[in-house]
């Protein structure tokens, strides 16, 4: 199927009404309905699109406005979200997490003028913020909820859709009137630490990601993509990737119901391109560890047989003599064709993005016979800056720079970045966007460098760098990544800035515990268990980066305890905040 080059389009709503004339009724966005997956069709999504925005124009919503969006991942979010842009209004996305406070928060901060709401359950955290944001005028909602909030009245979205009419023609109009250097979006950044801020990004700026997204898959030819979408469209990655590249491409969009769920929406969605975050490789990497030690004999060896090739031929892909080419076809067929199935048969590529991937989790990946490409960016570049190339994977590393994007290295290590995708700039806080943006170059704030092959290497981030007592700087993600391949460990956070050594706070792999016969109560075992595997991850790491001391975390990071960020990260300020005095107390 051929695919608009993303360069030429001059907004997002335009590009979608487009796609939507050429596509007609082949499906767009499936959602489970019934225990079964339903579509919604193009022409049918262009109409609700269209119908919605001249709904919300009789709210008041116009050019300029803010809608601030709280949704679980389903197509009316793609829907409202194009809807608001028609009008030229910004998308403000809320993550499904937040708190009532984090929704003040933004309702007052971005000023917005109207909330859209999903569900009940997302309603009684949004709802109570509501009297508080003097410039909000009402709430749409797609289920039934109370009729007003803090006084302001609550809308049902079928009235609202009803409300637009069935004339398309003047949501087109109003699309048309937009320019790719318009602000489409405001999206709060999640941050692993201080007060979420909002970064403006335009249309072009999404789009030229999308440009650079689709230059990256001609290697591995487009044709009928089909996405599952599972992070969320709140998050800037998901929100081009998941949502805006498909719609360029003409997709097909499949939501997942939950991280329970995803085995077997990836049976029935079979995607051919699935974007995911460090976090959720390691989980995928454990089940499938696991249950290949239950099955145990020869399923086992042929498993540890296809991994060890698979990593000898990444690296020396040359050398390969026909006994190696011979067994490489066996196992090819006995054990990576039954992986690649895992993920419904037809996947072309995993995207990992959000955090940073360790390369030998990758590398297990791609030994199995699954393609997974490690990209690099952040929200205030919309998100994309750099992305390996699938002729030329380098596992270690984030990727060239997409098309058309500058990247470039400043004398202290900092990396730099200009081009369309660069943020508008940070909504009410022009000096938090002079110190980010200077002279046209965003300021990442990771520090790293290129390799010989122009592919970006990524440090760390300037402001995460622990630097110890001794004035030696460690990179606490690299650390925490080599501790996170021992699969005795499920998560660890690392610290020890103005401090003579490493310490960690350790959660312990329930799964991993169980299966060695370690009952979790037993604190003394478990902590000999995990003493052991930071020992054996010590071996790999420098003198430095040793991990000296660690404790058991009395609770495992979350979303919900506020540890983790809806990307999974750790958020470990946050975690040093909560537990200072069990983190002190290993420096006793």
């Amino acid at each position: 199927m051929f695919a608009t080059d993303a360069s030429a389009w001059s907004s997002l709503p335009a590009m979608f009404f487009a796609q939507a004339d050429r596509l007609g009724d082949r499906p767009l966005f499936w959602a489970k309905h019934g225990g079964a997956y339903t579509p919604i069709p193009w022409s049918q999504a262009a109409r609700t699109v269209a119908a919605l925005s001249q709904g919300l124009k009789a709210l008041g919503v116009g050019p300029g406005d803010r809608v601030v969006l709280v949704a679980d991942n389903r197509p009316e979010w793609g829907l409202a979200d194009l809807a608001v842009m028609t009008l030229g209004a910004a998308t403000v996305p809320a993550y499904t997490t937040n708190t009532t406070a984090d929704h003040r928060h933004i309702l007052v901060n971005s000023g917005a003028k109207v909330a859209i709401v999903s569900s009940r359950a997302l309603a009684d955290r949004l709802l109570p913020a509501v009297a508080e944001a003097p410039e909000l005028a009402c709430v749409v909602a797609l289920e039934p909820v109370a009729a007003q909030a803090g006084g302001k009245p609550v809308h049902a979205w079928a009235d609202i859709v009803a409300r637009g009419g069935a004339d398309a023609a003047r949501a087109r109009a109003d699309a048309a009137r937009l320019g790719r250097a318009d602000l489409c979006c405001i999206i709060y950044t999640s941050g692993t630490g201080g007060v979420p801020k909002g970064v403006m990004l335009s249309h072009g700026a999404i789009l030229h990601n999308c440009h650079g997204a689709r230059r990256l898959f001609d290697a591995i030819g487009l044709d009928d993509e089909v996405f599952l979408s599972f992070l969320p469209l709140s998050h800037a990655y998901e929100h081009m990737a998941g949502l805006m590249f498909p719609l360029v491409l003409g997709a097909q969009v499949y939501y997942a119901e939950g991280i329970n769920d995803l085995a077997r929406n990836m049976q029935e969605a079979r995607p051919t391109i699935m974007t995911c975050v460090p976090r959720l490789y390691e989980v995928m990497r454990a089940r499938m560890e696991a249950q290949v030690k239950r099955q145990g004999g020869l399923p086992e060896k042929l498993f540890d047989a296809a991994l060890a090739l698979g990593r000898r031929a990444y690296r020396r892909p040359l050398a390969r003599g026909p006994v190696e080419r011979t067994a490489n076809w066996a196992l090819e067929r006995l054990v990576r064709d039954k992986i690649r199935a895992r993920f419904g048969g037809r996947l072309k590529a995993f995207v990992s993005g959000g955090a940073p991937l360790n390369p030998d989790l990758g590398l297990f990946f791609v030994a199995l016979g699954v393609r997974l490409l490690q990209g690099y960016g952040q929200t205030e570049s919309a998100p994309v800056i750099s992305v390996n190339l699938p002729e030329r994977n380098k596992l270690e590393t984030v990727g060239p720079p997409i098309a058309a994007t500058e990247v470039r290295i400043a004398p202290d290590g900092e990396i730099l970045v200009r081009g369309e995708n660069v943020m508008l700039g940070y909504w009410r806080d022009p000096e938090a966007t002079r110190n980010a943006i200077r002279d046209g170059w965003l300021h990442t704030g990771d520090v790293g460098r290129f390799d010989e092959d122009g592919h970006l290497l990524i440090t760390d981030r300037k402001k995460d760098i622990i630097v110890n007592s001794g004035g030696d700087n460690v990179a606490p993600q690299r650390v925490e990544g080599i501790l996170l391949l021992e699969p005795e460990i499920e998560q660890v956070a690392v610290f020890g800035d103005k401090r003579p050594h490493l310490v960690a706070l350790v959660v312990p792999s329930a799964e991993r515990l169980k299966a060695l016969g370690v009952d979790p109560a037993d604190a003394a075992a478990v902590h000999d268990l995990m003493g052991k595997a930071i020992e054996r991850a010590n071996r790999g790491l420098s003198p430095i980066e040793k991990v000296r001391r660690f404790a058991l975390a009395p609770e495992p990071f979350t979303i919900e305890n506020g540890l983790m960020t809806a990307t999974l990260k750790v958020r470990r300020a946050h975690v040093y905040r909560k537990h200072q005095a069990l983190i002190d107390g290993l420096y006793g």
